[in-house]
């Protein structure tokens, strides 16, 4: 099954044209889109000149079928905490909301589909990382 938890920065480039992320999305069976993740696209909608545009095709995108918003739950905050004590030990921090979104696709068993390449230094989840 394709599933994805899909982060902030693939989302941006899907909706700017990413031919690769539209491919990946479109035969996905899943795509998860973490509480979090929505969280940074709503900030980012604030701050530009195209708010209800942006909030007008979020919502299209998040009334597709195979679109799920997945929840912050106690399961995804030990995978959280689990995340940034392994992180911090090999010393490589990353973003805070960007573990959480790694959490979550934990959580749910299913793999991060993003731009930022960082994501590969979280070893509990794969990741996609699709240029963008």
């Amino acid at each position: 099954m394709s599933a994805y938890c899909l982060d902030t920065s693939a989302y941006s480039n899907f909706r700017r044209g990413n031919e690769e992320l539209a491919a990946l999305l479109d035969q996905a069976e899943l795509v998860g889109v973490s509480t979090i993740a929505l969280g940074e696209m709503r900030t980012g909608f604030l701050l530009s000149g195209r708010r209800q545009r942006n909030e007008t095709e979020l919502e299209a995108f998040l009334e597709n079928p195979a679109v799920e918003v997945l929840q912050v739950d106690r399961e995804t905050s030990r995978h959280y905490a689990e995340i940034v004590a392994e992180l911090r030990k090999a010393g490589t921090p990353l973003p805070t909301n960007d573990i959480w979104i790694a959490a979550t696709a934990a959580r749910n068993g299913i793999t991060v589909l993003t731009c930022d390449e960082h994501f590969d230094r979280i070893v509990r989840v794969g990741s996609i990382i699709v240029g963008g």
